[in-house]
C-alpha cells in the first residue's frame, strides 16, 4: 500500500506543469500572509487547531481508519460555521487589514500624496495638542476618552454622538470633557487631525479577563480597539492615569513624552510601514515568479 501510494505521488509530481507550480506558490504565499496577519491574536489558536485537525484527518485517511475519518468529517463539516461565529471579531479584523493594505497600494498608485501629506501634518499638530490636553486632564483627574480614526472608518460610532468638526485646541478638549457639559460622558472621535465628533458611544470589550480595576471608559477603549484599527487614549477619572488601547490591548501609566511617542508611532509611522510592507510583498511575489520561470 505504501509503495503504491508513493508511486502515485511521484507520478503526480512528475506530471505537474508550470501552472501547477504557480498554483502551489500562490497558495503558500496566501497561507503565509494570513498567518502573519493573525499572529498574536486569538485566531492564531484557531490556525493551530485547524492544522492539528488536518494532520489527524491525513493520518486517518492514510491508515484507513474509517471510524476516525467519519468523526473528523462530521467535526469539519459542522465546525467551520461555529468557528466563523466564535472568531468573528478576529476574522473581521483580518479582512479589514487586508483591505487596508490593498487600498493603501491603490492610493499610492493613483496618487493622492498631497492630501495624505496634509492629513499627516494636521495629525502631527493634533497629537501635540492632545498630549498637552491629557496632561491637564490628568492633573485635574478629569475623565476623557479620545479615539483616533485610522483606516477603518467610524461612521457608525460618529452617528451616536454630536459632530463638532473643529480644529483641535487644549481649551476645546478640556471644555468637551468638563464634568458639567452634555458631551463629557461619551468619546471624542478625531479624524484627519480634527476633533470630528464628541459624546459618542463605544462598544464595550467582551474580554472578561481584563483587570477589574478598569472602569467603563477603559472597557470601552478596549472594545473600540477590538472592533477597529483605531488608537484610543483614556484618562482615568479616579486616578488621572493615561492609557492607550490598540488591537485589543491596553497600556497604562503614560506621561506626556511617552504618550506623544506612542501616538506618533501609531498614527504617523503606520502609513510608512504599510507602504514598506506592500513593497516587501510585491518583491516576494516577483521573486517567486522568477523561480517558477527558471
Amino acid at each position: 500500500m505504501d509503495s503504491t501510494w508513493m508511486n502515485h505521488l511521484i507520478g503526480n509530481i512528475r506530471g505537474m506543469g508550470l501552472n501547477d507550480y504557480l498554483d502551489i506558490l500562490v497558495v503558500a504565499f496566501l497561507v503565509y500572509y494570513m498567518a502573519k496577519l493573525i499572529k498574536e491574536t486569538r485566531a492564531m489558536q484557531l490556525l493551530k487547531g485547524m492544522a492539528a485537525l488536518a494532520l489527524i484527518y491525513f493520518v486517518a485517511a492514510v491508515a484507513e481508519l474509517e471510524t476516525l475519518q467519519f468523526i473528523m468529517n462530521t467535526v469539519i463539516s459542522t465546525g467551520v460555521l461555529a468557528l466563523v461565529i466564535l472568531f468573528q471579531p478576529e476574522l473581521r479584523r483580518v479582512l479589514e487589514r487586508v483591505a487596508q493594505t490593498r487600498l493603501g497600494t491603490l492610493k499610492t498608485f493613483f496618487g493622492g500624496g498631497d492630501s495624505d501629506e496634509a492629513n499627516l501634518a494636521a495629525t502631527s499638530e493634533c497629537i501635540d495638542i492632545v498630549c498637552e490636553a491629557c496632561k491637564s486632564l490628568s492633573k485635574t483627574r478629569t475623565g476623557a476618552l479620545m479615539v483616533f480614526e485610522r483606516e477603518t472608518k467610524l461612521g457608525e460610532i460618529i452617528k451616536t454622538g454630536t459632530v463638532v468638526d473643529a480644529a483641535p485646541s487644549t481649551e476645546l478638549i478640556g471644555n468637551l470633557f468638563y464634568v458639567n457639559t452634555p458631551l463629557h460622558d461619551g468619546a471624542m472621535v478625531i479624524r484627519d487631525g480634527r476633533l470630528y465628533a464628541s459624546g459618542c458611544f463605544l462598544p464595550l470589550s467582551q474580554n472578561y479577563t481584563i483587570s477589574k480595576e478598569m472602569g467603563t471608559r477603559h472597557r470601552a477603549a478596549l472594545g473600540m480597539s477590538e472592533n477597529s484599527d483605531a488608537l484610543v487614549v483614556v484618562v482615568s477619572e479616579e486616578t488621572g492615569v493615561i492609557s492607550v488601547a490598540e488591537n485589543g490591548k491596553i497600556d497604562r501609566n503614560y506621561n506626556t513624552d511617552g504618550l506623544k511617542k506612542r501616538l506618533r508611532k501609531g498614527l504617523l509611522k503606520k502609513q510608512d510601514e504599510a507602504e514598506k510592507q506592500t513593497k516587501e510583498e510585491e518583491s516576494a511575489v516577483k521573486a517567486l515568479l522568477k523561480k517558477v520561470k527558471r
